[in-house]
């Protein structure tokens, strides 16, 4: 049998044929003496283990489909570590670069409270290898989490130029908010247009953002109509996501139920609504899910002095400088760092707790008042948002 290389597997039955009779022998001589002896000679002794050996015959690029397959399939970062300590050959096979560019996101989903310098190293060498997730993730970590703003946004970007739709859409937040600089660092330009592209190949936030960005005119020529059919658009492609992924549950009516304010059209229908269906919340990013794990054990959830971490549970995002976020103009009380993460939070959560106070106030007792992300407030009269 060959390879595509034009290689031919080794015969090795006739050799453990003949050999035979040296087996036998060696299991007299392990029956007879002593078993521990005998059995860390066999390991460590060349000459037996060369003899009959099928996996050291084996072609190494039979190994590396093997790999590439385990990388790109597993569940959890153990169930391809596991193999890699097995031995020194599958240690080597399983560096290298063509296995590391097809480790899945779930491969990749490094924990918070088992990072290190070995897990950065893996992470590195698995965006020097081309694979958009880690640099996606890497890209993350550095950038919020290790304060290493450039690193981060050259590995985001990396992963946008292959058209990776998170990291397009982080970008997007980065530069609608000014992460990493001052105020007037925004570029709501580019991020509209971060944000068109990472909508065009199908994420939902990004869809959603758009469209406020449109319905606001905010860093773009207000179209209302347009903004419309971008937030039904995100509706629509969120129950699809959730119904796809239980293709037999039944949809329970609490998913098809309007919110408890009004909606400015479609008779309560929530598809029509700036924020959706009562789906499930989607499982968070591993990168988001590391955000949030990093901050909340540290310093009590405060990512600094006066910073703050957006309130939607999924996203971990935190400030990178005093008032980068904006708060809800009703009660004050949460913040969020874009419209997506306000609609997944209202719908989740926030509904319930929204309740009008008085005028909130700035820890200083300063208050910018720049009503510049409406969220829904000033069309379907449920929140809206003041960058504090």
């Amino acid at each position: 049998m060959r390879t595509r290389r034009g290689l031919c597997y080794p015969k090795l039955m006739n050799r453990c044929v003949d050999d035979n009779i040296g087996m036998v022998k060696r299991r007299k001589v392990e029956l007879a003496g002593d078993n521990l002896a005998c059995r860390k000679r066999l390991k460590t002794s060349p000459v037996v283990a060369g003899e009959c050996d099928f996996f050291d015959a084996l072609p190494d690029d039979l190994l590396l489909s093997i790999l590439c397959k385990l990388s790109s399939t597993a569940a959890c970062p153990a169930d391809f570590i596991n193999v890699l300590i097995t031995c020194k050959r599958l240690n080597g096979l399983g560096l290298h670069s063509l296995v590391l560019s097809r480790a899945s996101q779930k491969m990749l989903a490094v924990k918070a409270q088992n990072w290190s310098e070995s897990s950065h190293r893996f992470l590195k060498l698995c965006a020097d290898s081309g694979n958009v997730e880690a640099c996606y993730t890497l890209g993350m970590i550095r950038f919020y989490c290790l304060q290493n703003r450039g690193s981060g946004a050259s590995l985001m970007a990396k992963a946008a130029i292959s058209s990776h739709a998170s990291a397009l859409y982080s970008l997007a937040v980065i530069q609608f908010n000014g992460s990493g600089g001052t105020k007037s660092d925004k570029d709501l330009r580019a991020g509209v247009a971060l944000c068109a592209r990472a909508a065009f190949l199908g994420h939902v936030d990004a869809l959603r953002e758009l469209g406020h960005c449109l319905q606001d005119g905010y860093g773009v020529k207000q179209n209302i109509a347009e903004g419309r059919r971008f937030l039904v658009q995100a509706n629509a492609r969120e129950l699809a996501i959730v119904l796809a992924a239980n293709p037999s549950a039944v949809v329970p009516r609490s998913w098809l139920t309007c919110n408890t304010h009004r909606h400015a059209a479609g008779g309560g229908c929530p598809l029509l609504s700036d924020f959706g269906c009562n789906v499930p919340a989607p499982e968070a990013h591993p990168a988001n899910r590391f955000l949030s794990e990093w901050f909340s054990g540290r310093n009590g959830g405060i990512p600094g002095p006066g910073l703050r971490l957006c309130s939607h549970s999924g996203c971990g995002r935190p400030e990178t400088r005093r008032h980068e976020f904006r708060r809800c103009s009703v009660c004050g009380a949460v913040n969020y760092c874009s419209r997506a993460c306000q609609a997944l939070d209202w719908k989740l959560r926030h509904k319930v707790e929204c309740t009008p106070a008085e005028r909130w106030a700035d820890e200083d007792g300063e208050n910018e008042g720049n009503n510049i992300l409406n969220g829904g407030g000033n069309v379907n009269g449920e929140e809206a948002m003041e960058e504090s």
